[in-house]
């Protein structure tokens, strides 16, 4: 009997590098959200990886997959308090003026 690819863990996995991506990039919100749903992709492909091992392959990508969306969500918490914490004590204007000028660095 042919092995059939485990559905949705190809889809955890490209969310989870998806979710650490845009954590780091836009401020955290969209890579929680990704995160999320990669988590939740990962979960759904498991439980059918576990029903019948034999019959699927691929739950190398689910694991990787739950790794990549928790390290995703950790940073997007941790970048959406800092946001929070900046725009609660009044220094948003002082953190842009960092991202400007690291972004005018880098070109």
């Amino acid at each position: 009997m042919e092995r059939q690819k485990l559905p949705h863990s190809q889809s955890a996995l490209i969310y989870g590098i998806v979710s650490i991506v845009t954590a780091c990039c836009c401020m955290g919100l969209p890579g929680l959200i990704f995160g999320l749903i990669g988590l939740n992709n990962s979960k759904k492909a498991m439980a059918i990886y576990n029903e019948d091992p034999s019959q699927y392959i691929g739950e190398g990508n689910a694991n990787t997959g739950k790794i990549t969306s928790i390290i995703g969500i950790v940073l997007g918490v941790i970048f959406v308090i800092q946001t929070i914490y900046s725009i609660a004590s009044g220094n948003i204007e002082e953190q842009m003026e960092l991202i400007k000028e690291a972004i005018e660095q880098a070109q």
